[in-house]
């Protein structure tokens, strides 16, 4: 009874196969889908305000003090 397991090997290749492309698939779909819900979010009033903000914020940090002293102390 034990050679029997013999003849499984191919078949379990194939099996492993089958769940690699699988997988591969559904990693395929989640990303398109994740892709989708990001251009959809963009375009969405959420997403417009999320971007604004962000660039407002990128537009506040290139007017910083670009690493300098935060106060400045003066004598005299």
């Amino acid at each position: 009874m034990g050679c029997f397991s013999c003849f499984d090997g191919g078949r379990k290749e194939q099996r492993k196969e089958e769940e690699r492309l699988a997988s591969a698939e559904a990693r395929a779909k989640a990303a398109e889908a994740a892709q989708k819900r990001q251009e959809q979010f963009e375009q969405s009033a959420a997403g417009r305000a999320a971007r604004a903000q962000m660039q407002a914020a990128a537009k506040q940090s290139a007017n910083s003090n670009n690493g300098g002293p935060v106060l400045k102390w003066q004598m005299g």
